[in-house]
């Protein structure tokens, strides 16, 4: 037989076989970003933890109820309640059992640190790798106003004492008093340091021309000590700051009236105006989008779930009408509990997945990897997505 008639065969499958690969590179670098393996890291993630009969992991019992505070540190739970702090893994087990005494605990987290602080008192805990890496008790005199974590785990303090109108510190590494600044000219309501740990965001409060006008002011640490005059200041007008996050990109400012987001140089790269409607809810943990609940009317339950980009501009909406009991956002998901059951969403609003087997929970926590713990009244489970 001819040679050449013998190999064209083997010509033909080489050919069809790069033709293959080279349309799967295509398709695979065209939509990398539309692409999802996190089933494939749940898979190896969790597969060895305790599973029911539905093939979800099992629920265990924590102490403090659905008035508690939560809060998720990396794979951790951390419930905060009248008689304490505790500390939970995935499966249940206990790392942290701590009595105290917080009158208004405010909890928040940054990458795998979690804080737990006194709103108005003195006493603030840090917490990573199952265990209480720092605490800290203010002088007499001096309260805690707000304290956050970067997304580095990197501590800022604001304290209040006489003399000045606001306090603010900024903590190394092991959580050492590194560098900060004083305020006596404006209220200051609340600090963060940028992800790179470069640039502080201080949050103030006061009037600028007879008009009340809330401000973020930019220091970087190698700004004059002692010097109270910032590097650079955006103005939010009259918007009253809720709350601020710094995850990555831009600063992201909540405020009463509007979503604001402001870079590291104090410029106000975007904002997402609420429009007269009521803020009913919000989540500014998603790694390139902020979530917001939104109402024309304070009271029902006609609303409007939309996530907003780094730029202020709606990347979707999705109209509602039902009670919302919970909603929270992580890296790329975000999830809403209702009475119906559970919604995972991309950023894009786009549906991930459902479950209406719900065990009488109220509460959930995102997680990045798509996976979600749900609390009811005494107990916690981790729910994992198909």
């Amino acid at each position: 037989m001819d040679k050449t008639k013998r190999s064209l065969p083997r010509r033909v499958l080489t050919f069809l076989l790069t033709a293959v690969l080279v349309l799967g590179s295509v398709f695979l670098i065209a939509n990398w970003q539309k692409l999802n393996f996190d089933f494939i890291r749940r898979y190896f993630a969790y597969r060895n933890l305790t599973r029911s009969e539905n093939g979800q992991v099992e629920s265990f019992s924590y102490d403090g109820g659905l008035n508690s505070s939560f809060l998720r540190v990396g794979g951790d739970l951390l419930v905060c309640s009248a008689g304490g702090v505790r500390l939970y893994s995935e499966g249940g087990a206990a790392y942290v059992d701590q009595v105290c005494a917080l009158t208004n605990p405010v909890l928040s987290s940054g990458g795998d640190v979690g804080l737990v602080y006194d709103a108005g008192g003195r006493d603030l805990f840090v917490y990573q790798n199952h265990e209480l890496v720092f605490s800290l008790t203010t002088d007499e005199g001096r309260t805690l106003l707000s304290a956050s974590l970067s997304a580095q785990g990197r501590l800022t303090t604001v304290t209040q004492q006489s003399g000045v109108k606001g306090s603010v510190t900024v903590y190394d590494a092991s959580f050492q008093p590194s560098w900060g600044v004083n305020l006596s000219s404006r209220f200051v309501t609340d600090a963060i340091l940028s992800p790179d740990g470069t640039a502080l965001a201080v949050l103030t409060a006061g009037q600028t021309v007879g008009v009340y006008d809330s401000q973020v002011a930019l220091y970087s640490q190698a700004h004059a000590a002692g010097d109270p005059t910032p590097d650079a200041v955006c103005s939010l007008g009259n918007n009253a700051v809720l709350k601020v996050a710094w995850p990555s990109g831009p600063l992201r400012v909540l405020g009463e009236t509007a979503l604001c987001y402001v870079t590291a140089d104090g410029t106000l790269a975007g904002s997402y105006p609420y429009s007269y409607r009521y803020l009913k809810g919000f989540s500014l943990d998603g790694d390139s989008f902020s979530t917001l609940l939104l109402g024309k009317y304070r009271a029902g339950t006609e609303a409007e779930l939309i996530t907003v980009g780094l730029d202020g501009q709606a990347v979707a909406s999705l109209p509602l009408d039902q009670q919302i009991l919970s909603l929270s956002s992580a890296g790329r998901y975000l999830s809403i509990l209702t009475a119906d059951g559970l919604s995972i969403y991309t950023g894009d609003l786009k549906p991930y997945h459902s479950s209406a087997d719900l065990l009488g929970e109220r509460k959930l926590l995102q997680r990045p990897d798509g996976t979600v713990t749900l609390l009811g009244d005494e107990t916690a489970r981790l729910y994992l997505p198909d």
